[in-house]
């Protein structure tokens, strides 16, 4: 006989992180789109540089996402429905986007963690946290730099 491991745990702080970890993977597709068209448009290989990184570590963060929720539940996260990608009206537009989007990342992913009953998926949501804080300070660094160098939208 098999013992539930989460009989103690609050199962509502679960399934919210569940419903978050499935929103933070069905967004993949435009976020790659968003990421590949702002490295296409960036001024710099030191900006291009910057930006694929940061895409390179999304990339990651969604397969640990994908981890946490195939271990809880014993399924992959279903599909999403496609967004449509916008370009944005400009690079700098894009950072600002880029910048703000890695911020609420931040909160929503502070929440998933939140919910989460052991402490093996709660640092792996610690490491994304710490990533994402890490690619807003980026994001900022381009902001800044491009603003200085081009008209502001």
């Amino acid at each position: 006989m098999f013992a539930n491991p989460y009989t103690m745990y609050d199962m509502n702080l679960l399934e919210k992180s569940l419903e978050g970890i499935k929103l933070a993977v069905q967004g993949e597709k435009e976020d790659e789109l968003f990421y590949d068209y702002l490295i296409s448009i960036a001024p710099t290989e030191d900006d291009k540089k910057i930006i694929a990184s940061i895409r390179d570590d999304e990339r990651g963060h969604n397969k640990m996402f994908r981890q946490i929720y195939r271990s809880i539940t014993g399924t992959s996260v279903p599909p999403g429905e496609d967004a449509e990608f916008v370009k944005p009206i400009s690079y700098l537009a894009g950072i600002k986007k880029a910048l703000f989007g890695e911020l609420s990342a931040i909160e929503r992913y502070r929440e998933i963690r939140r919910g989460l009953p052991s402490t093996i998926y709660r640092d792996m949501l610690f490491n994304i946290i710490t990533d994402e804080i890490k690619h807003s300070a980026k994001y900022n660094y381009l902001f800044t730099l491009n603003s200085h160098n081009m008209p502001r939208n």
